[in-house]
C-alpha cells in the first residue's frame, strides 16, 4: 500500500468541485459540497472528509441525490424550523440550515431546525465554526433513520444508528469543538479498520453472544454480526444508550420520520440544529470571561501523565487546520488510490501536487 499524500488545499478543493459538477451537481452546490468535505480533513475527521467524494459522486450519478434545488419548509415558527432536503446533499444544505438557526438566534437569542432527508452530511465539525465564529454557541445531533447498527445497552442485536453529537463553543482564542459518536467509535472508524486489515484500538462491537471484539470483521461478516456498542462499552453502556435514545427522538421523532414510517433511504441523515446567543441570556463578555476561566481550570488540573497535559476539545483540531493549510492536506495511501479512481472514471484529471509524507 503506498504512502500518505499531501495535496495543496485549494488545488484538491478545485479538483472535487470539478468532480462533483461532472456528476451532476450545480456549480455553487458542488463548491459547498467540496468545502464541507475538507473541512472535516482540515480538522482531523478523516473517516468523514474527503474520502466520501466517491460516494457522494456516486449519489449523484445515479440520482439517488438531487443536483439542484432546495429545501421544503414543512413547519416553522419565529425560533424554529423543521425543513425537508428531499435527498439533496447533506453537505450542501447542512451549511444553510446552520445559518437559518443563526439568523433565528441573533433575533430571538435562540434557533433550532430539524432537517430531515439529507444524503450524508459528513463530520459535523465542519459546521460549528459558522457559528462560533460569530460569537454563537451551537450543537448538532443526527441520526440515520434507514440504518442500525448500535445494540442499546444488554443487548446484542442492532437499533441505533451510529449518531454523531457535536457542539462548538466561541471563547476569547480558539473555540471550542467537539464531534463525537454516540457509540464507543464511529461506524466509519470500523470501516476504516477493516479496509486496511487492522483491528481497532477498543472492543468497541459486541458479538452475537455478548462478548466484546476489536475485529471489524464481525462488523460485515456473515450473520450473526457484530453491534456496535454504545458510548461506555459493555460496562457502562447505559450511558451511551441514554444519549442514542435521546439523539432519535430529537431527530426521527420532532421530524415525524423514522423507522415507523418504513424509511429506506440508505445514509440520508436527519439532524437537529440549535443556535444560541450568550447576550440573550446576559453579558456576551462575562460568557467568555467565565467559559475562558473554566477552560484554564483545565489546562492546569495535574495531569496523569506529565508529559500528556490536559487538551481543550478543537485544540488538536485548530493546529491541524493551520498545518495542512500550510503543508497541504493529508490523505491515506488507501484513500488516495480512490479517490485517483473516481477521478479516472469522471475522466478528470487528478491534483498534481501530490507529494508523499
Amino acid at each position: 500500500m503506498q504512502n500518505n499524500v499531501r495535496i495543496q488545499y485549494q488545488e484538491l478543493r478545485s479538483w472535487a468541485e470539478k468532480c462533483l459538477v461532472t456528476a451532476g451537481a450545480e456549480t455553487k452546490m458542488a463548491r459547498v459540497m467540496a468545502e464541507s468535505l475538507l473541512a472535516g480533513d482540515l480538522l482531523g475527521f478523516r473517516t468523514h472528509g474527503i474520502r466520501r467524494l466517491p460516494y457522494n459522486v456516486k449519489q449523484l450519478v445515479t440520482g439517488n441525490a438531487k443536483a439542484t434545488g432546495t429545501p421544503t419548509v414543512v413547519k416553522s415558527r419565529a425560533a424554529v424550523a423543521h425543513w425537508d432536503a428531499e435527498h439533496l446533499p447533506g453537505l450542501y444544505v447542512m451549511p444553510q440550515a446552520v445559518s437559518a438557526a443563526i439568523d433565528m438566534a441573533q433575533t430571538c437569542g435562540t434557533g433550532t431546525l430539524v432537517v430531515r432527508r439529507m444524503e450524508h452530511v459528513a463530520s459535523l465539525a465542519a459546521y460549528l465554526e459558522q457559528a462560533t465564529a460569530q460569537g454563537l454557541l451551537i450543537n448538532i445531533v443526527v441520526s440515520t433513520p434507514a440504518q442500525a447498527s448500535v445494540a442499546p445497552f444488554g443487548a446484542t442485536s442492532r437499533v441505533f444508528s451510529p449518531n454523531p453529537y457535536a457542539l462548538g463553543v466561541p471563547t476569547s482564542s480558539a473555540p471550542l469543538l467537539l464531534d463525537m459518536s454516540l457509540s464507543v467509535t464511529a461506524a466509519g472508524k470500523v470501516r476504516q479498520a477493516y479496509d486496511h486489515e487492522e483491528l481497532l484500538p477498543w472492543e468497541a462491537l459486541v458479538t452475537a453472544q455478548g462478548e466484546g471484539t476489536n475485529d471489524p470483521a464481525s462488523y460485515f461478516g456473515e450473520a450473526p454480526r457484530s453491534a456496535l456498542l454504545p458510548l461506555g462499552g459493555l460496562d457502562l453502556g447505559y450511558k451511551g444508550y441514554g444519549l442514542c435514545l435521546m439523539s432519535e427522538i430529537w431527530t426521527m421523532a420532532l421530524s415525524n420520520y423514522g423507522r415507523v414510517q418504513g424509511a429506506s433511504d440508505g445514509e440520508c441523515n436527519t439532524a437537529f440544529i440549535q443556535v444560541m446567543d450568550p447576550e440573550a441570556f446576559g453579558s456576551s463578555e462575562q460568557f467568555l470571561h467565565v467559559t475562558d476561566d473554566l477552560l484554564q481550570r483545565c489546562r492546569e488540573a495535574t495531569p496523569i501523565d506529565d508529559s500528556a497535559p490536559v487538551r481543550i476539545p478543537g485544540e488538536r483540531a485548530a493546529a491541524l487546520k493551520a498545518e495542512q493549510l500550510a503543508l497541504g492536506v493529508s490523505i491515506s495511501g488507501l484513500t488516495w488510490q480512490k479517490l485517483q479512481r473516481c477521478g479516472e472514471r469522471l475522466k478528470i484529471a487528478p491534483p498534481q501536487s501530490v507529494t508523499e509524507e
